[in-house]
């Protein structure tokens, strides 16, 4: 009986051709995530650290309640990195004046002397995503991608 069962499930085609592009375009970012992992620990950094930064480089003044949004993250969570990066001495909090409770996150020199090795490790790991594909197939992807965005949001 749970033989015959079995059987009638997989006549049904329960894992179709959509569901398996859907997990592979899931499987890509999460491949990336890996990538961008073991190369940002040789900096002893993490990847949320590593997007902090870029984003404080990139906005400098930024609170911390704005990089938590940019990240998805939790004031908390954003906080616990924020506190990893101002203990290396990557960044520091300035107070806001006027609101005790604001701080603006500012990138120091030795965050300006470590993004540039950060970019080289990006470029190289973007190559190795992008291998093969014209810049027509990346436009394209690019469209296809924010349709998807789109659509879902």
């Amino acid at each position: 009986m749970h033989r015959a069962m079995s059987e009638q499930i997989l006549e049904r085609d329960f894992v179709t051709e959509l569901d398996n592009l859907v997990f592979l375009v899931e499987e890509v970012p999460r491949k990336l995530r890996r990538v961008f992992d073991k190369s940002s620990a040789k900096l002893r950094l993490s990847r949320s650290q590593w997007r902090a930064l870029a984003y404080i480089f990139r906005s400098p003044g930024l609170s911390q309640t704005e990089l938590a949004r940019f990240l998805e993250l939790e004031r908390a969570g954003v906080g616990n990195v924020i506190d990893h990066l101002e203990m290396e001495g990557y960044v520091e909090r300035r107070p806001v004046e006027g609101n005790r409770r604001v701080w603006t996150l500012h990138p120091l020199h030795k965050a300006i002397e470590i993004l540039p090795l950060l970019r080289v490790d990006a470029d190289i790991i973007y190559s190795r995503l992008f291998f093969g594909i014209s810049e027509v197939e990346k436009a394209e992807l690019r469209r296809l991608l924010k349709c998807m965005s789109e659509n879902i949001a």
